[in-house]
């Protein structure tokens, strides 16, 4: 594969300098933490610019496959192609993969590598790669980091035999099955047949990955048409139609009356227009009920602001 010189050649540095930088390169990330939603703290390893550089470069050098039921991270995938996929079924399983990206190893993005390109590099190949997309975390584990642009697209590259094997078990069954990063959904109209699903993925988490790559069982939730269903955000009504859901809008004219008295600060501002945008692709009508309720047009002087 010769990975330096392939790099050399996308990059304007020579193989000598990107030498230098891969040699170290999992060390050299910028590490902190900022709070979950629910609890305690979500670790971010940022890569050193030059490396950054170099991780973006390499997918562009190896063209990573994905599942057509991974939902994020790739054009054309994102949350409503998610949450619409599940729209029209009345049964759901949602369930979660623990701490996702610090769960892949080399171990297993080799393994996928070998099986999926049937190639076998060499140790300088190897050494040069781990080094370029795997983060050591403490006690000198290689993971891939929630900080590098190259670990999303890795992740669903290691992920393309597992989403395999659970489509075909899932599509035999009349279940509908997506993965969103971490977040795994399954949907069906036939009664009571998501309650194989759990152990049949926990024994094939097993059987590819050991003990590499676990459920979060506390994360893990069945729901119907009897209960609100959310996926991956999105909420969707018993009519199959997708919406932001009361609590989101309450809160999204809870920011626009702030806007509109002059008492919201810019961070809040900048989070209105991120949640504007949001509902444009969700809901489009609920921009033209803050139209009518807050005064014409709105909307869109908030989303213009710069």
């Amino acid at each position: 594969m010769e990975i330096v010189k392939l790099l050399s050649e996308k990059s304007n540095l020579t193989e000598d300098q990107i030498s230098r930088i891969l040699v170290n390169g999992s060390r050299k990330y910028k590490v902190y933490l900022i709070p979950k939603r629910s609890h305690g703290n979500r670790v971010i390893a940022h890569p050193a610019k030059k490396l950054k550089l170099l991780q973006k470069d390499f997918l562009k050098i190896v063209d990573f496959p994905y599942h057509e039921c991974s939902m994020a991270y790739e054009k054309g995938t994102g949350i409503k192609k998610n949450a619409f996929a599940h729209s029209k079924n009345e049964f759901l399983l949602k369930m979660d993969l623990a701490e996702f990206f610090n769960s892949i190893t080399p171990t297993i993005f080799w393994s996928a590598f070998s099986k999926y390109f049937n190639i076998t590099p060499n140790h300088i190949d190897s050494y040069f790669v781990n080094n370029l997309i795997f983060w050591l975390k403490e006690g000198d584990k290689a993971v891939l980091s929630v900080g590098a642009p190259s670990s999303p697209k890795i992740s669903n590259f290691c992920m393309f035999q597992f989403d395999e094997i659970v489509f075909q078990y899932c599509n035999e069954s009349f279940i509908t099955y997506t993965r969103y990063a971490d977040d795994m959904t399954f949907s069906t109209n036939v009664r009571e047949i998501l309650f194989t699903i759990p152990s049949f993925v926990e024994s094939l988490l097993f059987q590819l990955f050991g003990t590499a790559i676990a459920i979060n069982y506390s994360k893990t939730v069945f729901s119907s048409k009897a209960h609100n269903r959310h996926v991956t955000g999105v909420t969707i009504t018993n009519e199959g139609a997708l919406s932001l859901g009361r609590k989101r809008k309450r809160y999204i004219k809870h920011l626009t009356h702030q806007f509109v008295t002059g008492v919201i600060d810019k961070e809040n501002i900048a989070h209105l227009r991120g949640l504007l945008a949001f509902s444009n692709d969700i809901e489009p009508s609920f921009l033209s009920t803050l139209d009518r309720k807050y005064g014409p047009g709105i909307t869109t002087k908030i989303m213009e602001i710069k």
